[in-house]
């Protein structure tokens, strides 16, 4: 891969996918931009999850345009107001139509940041309507074989395992993800897969849990266009800075990059089927 990101050489030179990248929220010129420039970025694709059904809608178009770029997920974000019965039932249906251009249900799972909020701010919050609906997506998943992209964090991801060990869902990627030693080790045990954002590269957090996640089940996203701080301050988040994600988790294993790069790779395209 020969690219730059603001300054920050990019060495590795085996072909990269970003696992998560809500591509439909850049707006048009940026992410018609982006998507001209991953290939000359070492980018080989990327897994496009969707907000909500305009969402799909968009990420679908821009799958048809772009076929062997944008891999599209299909759901509902759970960090937003839940909506009416008949617009949850037009999204699944909506999903159930256009299975067939589908790698992923997702992104779907549980409004842990949302409720913080309500109850650091007084206000009480119903958990239950968003169960529910995680459920549906969960069987949705089950019944068209696709894997599921969760959202769902710390004390979250304990109930979502829950969710899953009940409905016999095996593949799973928790993104982002965040939890306690107990959990980590259920969802590994379970052959979970998670991913890691540029934030490796400076939390501490995220480098302790990467250090000890099984390496066959670890890869690589950006979550685009969420900012990043560290060297990536004040920059837009592009997919080709999974190479410097590539890069820190290559030293938190003790591999070389080429050979961390290719592991990353190989997980995706093993996870999503590519």
């Amino acid at each position: 891969m020969s690219c730059v990101l603001h300054g920050l050489p990019l060495e590795i030179h085996i072909p990269l996918i970003d696992a998560h990248l809500h591509l439909d929220l850049y707006d048009e010129v940026t992410r018609e931009r982006l998507l001209q420039e991953l290939p000359g970025c070492g980018v080989e694709s990327v897994i496009a999850v969707s907000m909500h059904l305009a969402s799909c809608k968009v990420n679908h178009a821009l799958a048809e345009r772009h076929p062997n770029l944008v891999h599209p997920a299909f759901g509902f974000h759970p960090e937003q107001p839940i909506p009416a019965d008949r617009e949850i039932e037009a999204l699944l249906d909506w999903i159930k139509r256009h299975t067939g251009n589908m790698i992923a249900v997702g992104e779907v799972g549980l409004p842990y940041y949302a409720r913080q909020e309500a109850l650091e701010q007084g206000n009480r919050f119903d958990l239950e309507p968003y169960v529910d609906l995680l459920e549906k997506f969960m069987l949705l998943a089950k019944e068209v074989d696709r894997p599921i992209v969760l959202h769902a964090v710390y004390e979250d991801a304990d109930l979502a395992c829950d969710l899953l060990d009940r409905h016999g869902i095996t593949r799973a990627h928790f993104h982002w993800f965040k939890g306690s030693e107990s959990t980590v080790q259920r969802m590994a045990e379970r052959g979970y897969a998670i991913s890691f954002t540029p934030d490796i590269v400076y939390e501490p957090e995220i480098q302790q849990l990467a250090r000890r996640y099984p390496p066959d089940r670890v890869m690589a996203e950006t979550d685009g266009p969420w900012p990043f701080e560290g060297p990536f301050a004040g920059q837009i988040t592009h997919p080709r800075m999974i190479s410097h994600v590539a890069m820190a988790w290559a030293n938190l294993q003790s591999m070389a990059p080429e050979e961390a790069a290719e592991a990353l790779y190989k997980n995706t395209r093993r996870f999503y089927g590519l």
